[in-house]
């Protein structure tokens, strides 16, 4: 992997951010050899609450994390034929009643990097306050973090550890957002998704190394844009907000970066647009909402600057023909479902985060070195919820 001005040295800040990019086709391969090495002891926990017709499954995390959540919901309960709902921990902390407002019987899935930001630990104490029954999953990158140390040795919980390399060093979670969802999506859709880590790892080797990616990442780089908007569809919205904290995040705020669902841009969002916004549209596996993507991909390439727009899509989900849109391919993935194209998909994003970031001269292993912004969240106070 290289960037606009070759390959990185130490003193382009940007060693962890780079390494845990190209790190993750083999960590997606490591996370899948580990859930099938858990999968008796996965399924002993999780079969018996799956099984129940009134189980609410919460896939709950912050920033980052709770993008997770936003990409695996709808297909988890596709799979599990369950309600399964992605609230992000800092609502569930600021509004536990309103969050938690059934009291139903619940998984709670956590995301959490670290484990040791503020409303990570406290989410999961609410919950067992509020709810009358409540099991937990947390899915983690840190052993030793205050979550995964919390729920170790209860009985209502169990603690999925992502491999060690996947608490990532640098800045911006990349590797750790990847294992992760990946992780979920194992430990929950079972056998649907035998064979996929693969396939999916494949196609991220691929869009790392060639050259052609790079070059046509680096070209629309090259452009300057002042204000990026990602747009997607169903679990592909979730992945669109990931990739635009990605660019805010690495070019330290100074790239304006957005995102939205194809139907939700037009409703004012689209008011964004000027002669320097780039977009790129992730385009859905699914045929029906893919007309949807379709749509305002011919729709913005016609009123934007040539090259402004660029799909992010698999074989047959490439733009609309002739619409002038350019098109980055996740090759041999047609088939997937939207959460598991997500993976290969967000690479292209924190490839253009990395490149921008370098470009304005910012490091991004430390976007922030003034500290206003922190890579584990700071200043958040904790408050007592008295029923």
């Amino acid at each position: 992997m290289t960037t606009p001005s070759g390959t990185l040295s130490v003193d382009d800040g940007a060693a962890n951010t780079v390494r845990e990019i190209a790190q993750q086709p083999g960590l997606w391969r490591e996370v899948d050899r580990l859930v099938a090495a858990s999968r008796e002891s996965l399924d002993a926990f999780l079969g018996p609450l799956t099984a129940r017709g009134d189980l609410r499954v919460v896939l709950t995390g912050a920033g980052t994390s709770a993008y997770a959540g936003q990409v695996l919901q709808a297909a988890l309960a596709q799979r599990l034929g369950r309600r399964v709902d992605a609230v992000p921990t800092t609502d569930l902390v600021a509004d536990p009643r309103g969050c938690l407002a059934e009291d139903l019987p619940t998984l709670l899935v956590s995301f959490a990097r670290s484990g040791d930001s503020p409303e990570s630990v406290a989410a999961t104490a609410l919950a067992d306050q509020v709810l009358s029954e409540v099991h937990h999953l947390v899915i983690t990158c840190n052993a030793q973090g205050k979550l995964a140390r919390e729920h170790a040795n209860r009985p209502a919980s169990r603690v999925l550890l992502m491999p060690a390399a996947a608490n990532d060093r640098g800045f911006a979670m990349t590797s750790s957002f990847t294992c992760m969802t990946l992780a979920a999506l194992l430990a929950l859709g079972g056998d649907a998704y035998e064979g996929v880590a693969g396939r999916l790892a494949d196609v991220a080797e691929w869009i790392i190394e060639d050259g052609g990616v790079d070059r046509a990442v680096g070209a629309l780089v090259n452009r300057a844009p002042e204000r990026i908007v990602f747009l997607g569809s169903g679990a592909l919205k979730g992945l669109a907000g990931e990739s635009a904290l990605k660019v805010l995040e690495l070019t330290g705020g100074t790239v304006v970066a957005g995102a939205e669902s194809s139907l939700g841009f037009r409703h004012g969002p689209k008011a964004v647009l000027n002669e320097r916004t780039v977009v790129i549209a992730y385009v859905s596996n699914d045929p029906y909402t893919r007309q949807y993507d379709r749509d305002i991909v011919a729709e913005l390439s016609g009123n934007l600057p040539p090259g402004s727009v660029v799909t992010i899509a698999a074989g047959a989900g490439a733009g609309p023909e002739g619409s002038g849109a350019d098109t980055w391919t996740l090759p041999g993935l047609d088939d997937v479902e939207d959460a598991a194209l997500a993976l290969p998909a967000v690479v292209y994003a924190q490839l253009m985060a990395l490149r921008s970031s370098l470009a304005r001269g910012i490091r991004p292993d430390d976007p922030f070195p003034s500290g206003e912004v922190n890579r584990v969240v700071q200043g958040v106070i904790l408050h007592s919820l008295h029923n």
